[in-house]
C-alpha cells in the first residue's frame, strides 16, 4: 500500500481480554488477518495467535549492554590512567587491567544506565511514540478499558466487508465499526 492510500477497516471493540482472544483465535481460525489488537495491558497469548514473530529485543540489549559495558571502561581508563593518573593508596595507575576489580560496580551500573536509555529510545521508536513520529491509536478508548480489533480489508481480499462483520456478530463483541485509516507503512 502506498504512504497516502486510505484503507477500509473494521474496528471491533470488546470489553473483557479474554473475549478479545477468543474473539481472535475464532477470526484466525476462519482464514481473517487481524492487522492490530489495541488494549490498555498486554493479553497473554495473543501474540501466538496473531502469528506475530519473536522479536530481537533480547540480541539488541545485549548489544546496548556491550556498548555500555566499552563505553564504562573507556571512561575509567581515560580519568583514572590516561588523563588525571593519580597514586591512590600505592595502588599502579599506570593499567587499566592492575585495577579492574576495583572499577566493576561503576561498570556495571554503567552497563546498565546506558543499555536501559537505549532501549527506552528503541521501543519509542519501534513503537512509533517518539515525538514527530506518526502514531495512530484508531480508539482512544483502548488505553483506558476497551480492547479495539483492527481487520484491515486489503488484507482480507477473498473476505467482503459484510462476512467479517458476521463471524464478529458470533463473538462477544460490544460494537464493530468501520474506519477509514491513514497508513503509513
Amino acid at each position: 500500500m502506498s504512504k497516502k492510500e486510505h484503507s477500509k477497516t473494521i474496528l471491533a471493540v470488546f470489553n473483557d481480554p479474554d473475549e478479545t482472544k477468543a474473539a481472535a483465535q475464532s477470526l484466525v481460525d476462519k482464514g481473517i488477518k487481524i492487522r492490530e489488537i489495541y488494549c490498555p495491558f498486554p493479553i497473554h497469548g495473543i501474540d501466538k495467535v496473531l502469528g506475530v514473530k519473536a522479536t530481537r529485543v533480547s540480541t539488541i540489549a545485549f548489544f546496548y549492554g556491550a556498548t555500555g559495558t566499552f563505553l564504562a571502561l573507556l571512561m575509567i581508563w581515560y580519568m583514572n590512567i590516561s588523563d588525571w593518573a593519580m597514586d591512590i593508596g600505592g595502588k599502579p595507575a599506570f593499567s587499566l587491567s592492575q585495577n579492574l576489580p576495583a572499577y566493576i560496580p561503576i561498570t556495571f551500573e554503567l552497563t546498565v544506565l546506558i543499555s536501559a536509555h537505549l532501549m527506552n529510545f528503541t521501543y519509542l521508536f519501534t513503537s512509533r511514540l517518539f515525538p514527530g513520529l506518526n502514531n495512530m491509536n484508531p480508539d482512544p478508548r483502548s488505553t483506558d478499558d476497551k480492547f479495539v480489533m483492527e481487520i484491515v480489508l486489503d488484507d482480507n481480499k477473498k473476505v467482503s466487508a459484510d462476512d467479517i462483520k458476521g463471524m464478529l456478530s458470533q463473538t462477544k463483541v460490544a460494537e464493530v465499526n468501520d474506519s477509514h485509516l491513514l497508513y503509513k507503512d
